[in-house]
């Protein structure tokens, strides 16, 4: 069963490399939650997660013929759009003005799974994450929303293993920080 969606993906990829339109289309719609929520989750703007999921699938569209697999399709849409989102913080100085409202992947970092999730725990983890800079923020959204390990995320944003390590680990600790001083404040 799982040679035959194998070999349904990579006749679909190689279709939509020959330019069959129906065959790309399927592309887009199978990844497309994948691209838009990390955009949103890095760049926190509806709009602009739109825009930029077009832009990285016109540029799929062109990539195509050098992709090999399905596998090879998902690993180039991660490392393309988190660079995308990188960019574009980069030349909008872009900070987020709003806190994360749909996504509670940050708030599985302190609570357990037996555990209901505190909501004000909850909306103020996603408020702090909203508040880290881009390159940390996109090193948390692809270790808890996406699940990779350290080296899955090198690969995607092409970093040495060891500086994901660090970034994991000074912004879970930030993250800590500034959650135990608004606990204090309050």
């Amino acid at each position: 069963m799982q040679k035959s969606a194998e070999a349904t993906d990579s006749g679909l990829l190689r279709r939509a490399a020959q330019g069959d339109t129906d065959a790309f289309a399927s592309l887009v719609r199978q990844h497309q939650s994948l691209v838009f929520g990390l955009a949103w989750n890095s760049l926190r703007n509806v709009a602009i997660a739109e825009e930029l999921a077009q832009e990285v699938f016109l540029e799929l569209y062109g990539a195509l013929p050098a992709l090999e697999s399905h596998s090879h399709v998902v690993n180039w849409l991660r490392r393309v759009t988190m660079h995308r989102c990188i960019d574009h913080a980069r030349r909008e100085r872009n900070r987020p003005s709003v806190a994360l409202d749909e996504i509670g992947e940050t708030a599985a970092i302190m609570a357990s799974e037996n555990t209901r999730a505190d909501p004000y725990l909850t909306e103020k983890l996603r408020t702090l994450t909203a508040s880290l800079p881009i390159r940390a923020r996109a090193v948390l959204v692809l270790r808890y929303q996406e699940d990779l390990d350290p080296l899955e995320i090198a690969e995607v944003l092409r970093i040495p293993v060891n500086t994901v390590k660090s970034q994991l680990h000074r912004s879970l600790a930030l993250l800590r920080s500034k959650l135990q001083r608004t606990r204090v404040a309050t």
